[in-house]
């Protein structure tokens, strides 16, 4: 059960990332989803695939994958929040434009 709910919340994360996003530039794209995935995708993914991979192994310490997981997807969700502020500001507010 918590792995579901783990899962769900990172989904939930992922879509409300997603909503925030539309109609931004890309800048602030970067910004958004760097935020996303540092605080809501990464420490409920890793636990979710953590405590899967334990299960599966049979062994509570397998379950320790989370804690190398979550620097990565950390790491990732930094490297997209440090692009995103400096980017240079782009002139077209929208690629895709729905008329």
């Amino acid at each position: 059960m918590a792995i579901i709910i783990a899962i769900l919340i990172a989904l939930f994360g992922a879509a409300l990332a997603l909503v925030f996003t539309i109609g931004q530039s890309r800048k602030r794209k970067y910004i958004i989803w760097g935020i996303a995935n540092m605080i809501a995708i990464g420490p409920f993914l890793s636990f979710a695939i953590g405590i899967t991979y334990a299960i599966i192994e049979g062994n509570g310490w397998a379950g320790m994958l989370m804690w190398v997981l979550y620097p990565i997807i950390f790491v990732i969700g930094l490297i997209q929040l440090i692009i995103g502020i400096f980017m240079k500001k782009s002139s077209d507010k929208n690629i895709y434009k729905y008329h």
